[in-house]
């Protein structure tokens, strides 16, 4: 049987979830989240925890119910305590400046790049070269901080663009000159 699968959620004081056929809602202090899963798998709740079954020991069945646990557990943690990704970006005159909710970044082309966040999604700076993403949903927040890094992702002979905060970016040795 899957460890991760068979463990029981915790459900928070303050956490609400509701189980209708396929569709989990789950209401927290900060935000609302919902999430359609698979057919087969079975969710049960009681009032402290939510376990998660699956109907056979297929190969199948057996991947789907860790993923299910996961996810489950990933959208209370964000409704309890939000999630954040913080991007760097590094290289002389590349910088980023909130106008209004929009993000504008200044990132070495010929013209500024305008990203307006989905709703549901914070998005801060922290002078003009950290930005920090925040928000419920653990996904959208993971593919918002991809989908700003790959504007600029740093280059490997200077180390110049966006990346993730602890990144490291391994150098690769330039031309040398005989």
């Amino acid at each position: 049987m899957s460890r991760t699968g068979k463990k029981p959620i915790p459900i928070p004081s303050g956490v609400k979830v509701e189980i209708k056929d396929n569709l989990v809602k789950v209401n927290g202090p900060k935000g609302e989240l919902k999430r359609v899963i698979h057919p087969s798998m079975e969710v049960e709740s009681d009032q402290e925890t939510i376990t998660v079954k699956r109907p056979s020991d297929s190969k199948f069945h057996k991947s789907l119910h860790g993923v299910t646990r996961t996810i489950i557990a990933n959208m209370i943690t964000g409704v309890t305590s939000e999630y954040r990704k913080g991007l760097e970006i590094q290289g002389i005159g590349y910088k980023a400046e909130l106008l209004g909710k929009k993000l504008n970044l200044s990132l070495g082309y010929s013209h500024p790049i305008m990203f307006v966040p989905p709703p549901g999604l914070k998005i801060e700076l922290e002078g003009s070269n950290r930005i920090k993403v925040s928000g419920v949903d653990k996904e959208l927040v993971g593919l918002i901080a991809a989908k700003i890094r790959s504007f600029r992702p740093p280059e490997p002979y200077k180390g110049k663009g966006i990346r993730y905060e602890g990144e490291i970016v391994r150098k690769k040795a330039g031309k040398t000159a005989t």
